[in-house]
């Protein structure tokens, strides 16, 4: 099987990429974040993302930065909280243009790590996805990369390869709720 996954970060990718690579899947890992903010952060992120890839034998592809695209997509929903409104078109926007890549560069199906983190909602990311593939048309693969052991494989990986952890989702709606929790708690 020839798989497109569209990957946030290293941290939240490293279990699902070795798992793929391991079991012999061709695995091509998408980094399609408009979201990231600021772009040196988006930057460190794509990095990261490019040396763990290179570590663990899967190819690594990128779309264009677009940010103020993703802002226009967003606009209205800025003051949404996580895993509200603005979350479900953040990641339908990201996961239809994976879709897009996939069916362009003939892969089989696509999937995505970006429900890997607890602060996110697997079904949220999921739900989005069908949606990118009713409309593309390019069949999307449902997993959930925190279980059969997967959770701690991440984060085994995450400390062998000393993956750059960020605090916040990458958006600057995220970051600034971080930031006000963090100052609420010392």
């Amino acid at each position: 099987m020839k798989l497109l996954v569209l990957s946030c970060c290293a941290p939240c990718s490293c279990a699902a990429i070795k798992h793929l690579v391991d079991k012999g899947i061709e695995v091509t890992i998408l980094f399609y974040n408009p979201n990231i903010f600021p772009q040196k952060e988006y930057t460190k992120r794509r990095d990261e993302q490019m040396r763990l890839c290179r570590q663990l034998g899967a190819a690594f592809a990128e779309l264009p930065y677009e940010h103020e695209a993703w802002l226009q997509h967003i606009r209205g929903l800025e003051h949404e909280p996580e895993r509200g409104k603005r979350c479900s078109a953040c990641f339908y926007m990201r996961l239809k243009q994976a879709a897009r890549y996939a069916q362009k560069h003939h892969f089989d199906r696509f999937a995505s790590v970006l429900g890997v983190s607890r602060y996110k909602d697997i079904e949220q990311v999921h739900r989005a996805a069908r949606q990118a593939w009713l409309e593309v048309g390019t069949p999307y693969w449902a997993q959930s990369w925190r279980k059969g052991g997967l959770s701690e494989l991440r984060q085994a990986l995450a400390k062998e390869f000393n993956l750059y952890q960020q605090n916040y989702c990458g958006c600057e709606f995220s970051r600034r709720d971080r930031e006000k929790v963090d100052q609420t708690n010392p």
